[in-house]
């Protein structure tokens, strides 16, 4: 940027991903957070078999060969968590709510950890300690005075299987099937849009197959932040000549190049390794489109040559293919090209790369999911899959790059609202209650029965709930109107000083914590993003002798609700193999499961689709037909820009670790917007200007202003602003309706100059 005008903390960042600037990044997470001596111990045991695994993503674990199973991102993680900064009651007796609120959401997370469970006293404007037990006892008494279908059960993804089935237990026998979840606002795309292609939500491939396959093709995802220890794959993937052809709006470092801190070559010559072998900056929304040209392209190549589908396996374990070949003949190559911005060209040359390769993987991250078409972007994919019999078959298949450790694990075992008939009549034998049928409310019609008022509490198992969810006007707001919400975290938030008229404050035991219990220290189970289980047993001293475990919070809670449970509670939490033997019971696929978990590495649980079962009405994969392109009928303005919200890479979801993103080149803020260099031009602004920004729905009209605009390389007719800032930019109702997935990645939005703007 030598001829631009200097921004403060904008510079150009000639480095790789990884490399010496991950080591030093860890390096500095460990010098800030931990004691230099326990930091060591406790990140080799990360991701072993004895070990914890780290509560950052959701990427599996490669055999262990290496001294070390962590990345800088699970690093930071780590030492977030085993942090020796505390947040005790004399903190908070000094430091009111309305003051707390003042603070920046990186800098509640850097107090450190929750010691000692609190409840709001509005009178003082603090949170006053409280006994575990007098906490149990209001919280059962408030919900009991509740229609149980006024009461929101929100879960994180860091929750572990056991707390997890725990806690839906405790929400459906007390009555309700609201389950409010983070992969709502995520990967609920996946989870709808797969089961109807394939019979499962779920991808099909192992770490593995990314050892056999001849193609990559990763859509909408940026590794080097977002799950680093996938780095390695696709670096070995590189380095074996494997094509990697990547569609994504942003041109993101680690998808450029990267250098493996494990590489003793590479980091001694300051070398690195390219990644993608194709790059491909899709417009924003236009996903969808570029599928099809890709598509359309095979057919035509099909129609003009032959032997480019696999036309056995399409007829032997697909429906639909006439449909899908009549619509992408219909569908005109000029509107392909101007909605996904790909020409004809790029399109076709990616179609005849994907022809020659006989096992190619797909992986997706919410760069495909936070859309209108989120459902029909994955359902595409798996299109895309099928053409070829990409499918239960060796180095091919579906990724979905899950976030959060476990988040998949959840809905497992049973974080649903829209629970199966058949899991409710097993839970209804093996427990002896009768639980609600009618479905319950995601984590957007959750907020929109709270500005409603028709909510009256919420208890959240981790995470950050309002922040996390767009429209924060509407939805800060309407946490102060609940009689009741209870939050289980290990860290301070903004979402725990979203008070309401009574609020208590639960501190818990982190994964990397030891967990004893009556019947002795415990271990607890996580499913990883490639559906394999395994156990995780922390090795720290818990950071306070008053915190309690998930299993143990939520089973205090459910037992002061329900006097008359028919859940053995107390017996649950003195063992949790005991918790696990109700999994086997009532959800296939955990048959043994104690002592599956007891090997190194756990088991897989059966996926249909690999063995080329398909769990659906039809009994085979069903080819979809998206009709027509991305077109916002909605939206009309020649000035409008797509919104796209991006986390830096000091952060993790809500978690902002420090206000640096360094791949992308920006320093000590996150107040910016990220913009095309023609697409500046066009508005008459320059790199370091300021503008605000306007959304174009209908309805509220939202705005974030002041902003400093730089350039960046980054598809035209897009801009991206951090993540959760930005989500003010993002109405409540926006989103896909299969799914209720927010659209945080292609908000319609116009760009003004702040000296102009009124």
């Amino acid at each position: 940027m030598a001829n631009k005008r200097k921004v403060p903390g904008v510079r150009n960042y000639n480095g790789p991903a990884g490399g010496w600037g991950a080591l030093k990044a860890t390096a500095t997470a460990v010098r800030e957070q931990m004691d230099t001596f326990k930091a060591p111990m406790a990140l080799l045991r990360t991701n072993q078999p004895d070990g914890f695994d780290c509560p950052g993503c959701a990427w599996p674990d490669k055999e262990h060969k290496s001294t070390f199973q962590f990345c800088e991102n699970g690093a930071k993680a780590v030492t977030w968590e085993a942090t020796n900064k505390r947040v005790t009651p004399e903190f908070f007796a000094g430091h009111p709510v309305s003051t707390l609120l003042q603070r920046s959401d990186y800098e509640l997370e850097d107090l450190g950890r929750l010691t000692h469970p609190m409840r709001y006293d509005s009178a003082s404007d603090t949170y006053q300690p409280v006994s575990w037990d007098d906490a149990f006892a209001r919280i059962g008494e408030i919900l009991r005075s509740l229609d149980p279908d006024a009461v929101e059960f929100y879960t994180s993804g860091r929750a572990s299987n056991e707390a997890a089935y725990l806690f839906q237990l405790f929400a459906r026998e007390f009555g309700t099937n609201n389950f409010p979840d983070c992969s709502n606002m995520c990967h609920e795309p996946t989870s709808v849009g797969l089961p109807r292609s394939i019979g499962i939500g779920k991808g099909t491939v192992s770490l593995d197959d990314f050892d056999h396959c001849e193609m990559i093709i990763a859509m909408g995802h940026n590794p080097g932040t977002n799950h680093p220890r996938m780095m390695g794959v696709l670096h070995e993937a590189s380095r074996r000549g494997v094509p990697i052809v990547v569609f994504n709006p942003l041109r993101e470092r680690a998808l450029e190049r990267f250098a493996d801190p494990q590489n003793m070559l590479e980091m001694a010559t300051y070398r690195s390794t390219p990644i993608a072998s194709s790059y491909f900056q899709v417009k924003a929304g236009g996903d969808a489109a570029a599928l099809k040209g890709i598509m359309k392209s095979l057919l035509e190549m099909q129609e003009a040559c032959g032997d480019i589908l696999d036309n056995d396996f399409i007829a032997e374990h697909t429906n639909g293919f006439e449909a899908l070949a009549a619509d992408l003949a219909a569908t005109q190559w000029q509107d392909i090209v101007r909605e996904s911005g790909i020409s004809q060209g790029d399109l076709e040359a990616v179609a005849a790369a994907y022809a020659k390769s006989n096992a190619t993987i797909i992986t997706y991250g919410m760069g495909i999911t936070q859309h209108n078409e989120g459902t029909a972007n994955v359902r595409l994919i798996c299109d895309l899959l099928l053409l070829k019999g990409n499918m239960g078959k060796e180095g091919a298949g579906i990724c979905p790059l899950r976030g959060h450790s476990n988040v998949q694990g959840n809905r497992t075992v049973g974080i649903t609202e829209k629970p199966s008939a058949d899991f409710l009549g097993k839970l209804k034998d093996v427990l002896g209650f009768t639980p609600p049928t009618k479905h319950g409310h995601d984590a957007v019609r959750a907020m929109q029965a709270m500005v409603a008022g028709d909510a009256k509490a919420l208890i959240c198992l981790g995470g950050n709930f309002a922040v996390a969810l767009p429209d924060p006007g509407q939805c800060f707001a309407a946490m102060g109107k609940l009689d009741l919400s209870v939050h289980i975290g290990t860290k301070l938030n903004r979402s725990h000083l979203l008070v309401g008229k009574e609020t208590f404050l639960f501190p818990c035991l982190g994964r990397t914590e030891q967990d004893i219990q009556a019947m002795g220290p415990q271990a607890i189970t996580v499913e990883d993003s490639m559906s394999m289980v395994h156990a995780s047993m922390g090795k720290l001293k818990p950071a306070s002798g008053e915190l309690r475990s998930e299993p143990a919070i939520v089973a205090g809670m459910a037992n002061a609700t329900m006097p008359a449970s028919k859940v053995a509670w107390t017996k649950l939490i003195a063992d949790y193999g005991q918790i696990r033997e109700l999994i086997a019971k009532t959800i296939p696929g955990f048959e043994d499961f104690n002592a599956r978990i007891a090997k190194p590495g756990g088991f897989r649980l059966p996926l249909p689709p690999t063995e080329r079962k398909w769990t659906t009405p039809s009994g085979k994969a069903e080819f979809y037909v998206f009709p027509g392109l991305h077109e916002d009928k909605q939206v009309h303005s020649d000035d409008m820009l797509r919104l796209i919200t991006i986390r830096s890479h000091d952060q993790y979801n809500t978690t902002i670790y420090a206000m640096d993103d360094r791949y992308r080149g920006v320093f000590w803020r996150r107040d910016v917007l990220f913009m095309n260099p023609a697409d500046m031009e066009a508005r008459g602004l320059a790199h370091g200007d300021k503008v605000d920004i306007e959304t174009l729905t209908p309805g509220r009209k939202l705005r974030y202003e002041k902003l400093t605009a730089i350039e960046f390389n980054i598809a035209p007719g897009s801009v991206a602003a951090y993540y959760p800032e930005a989500n003010r930019l993002v109405p409540l109702d926006y989103m896909d309706q299969d799914s209720g997935t927010p659209s945080y990645k292609s908000v319609p939005v116009k760009v003004l100059s702040s000296e102009t703007s009124q």
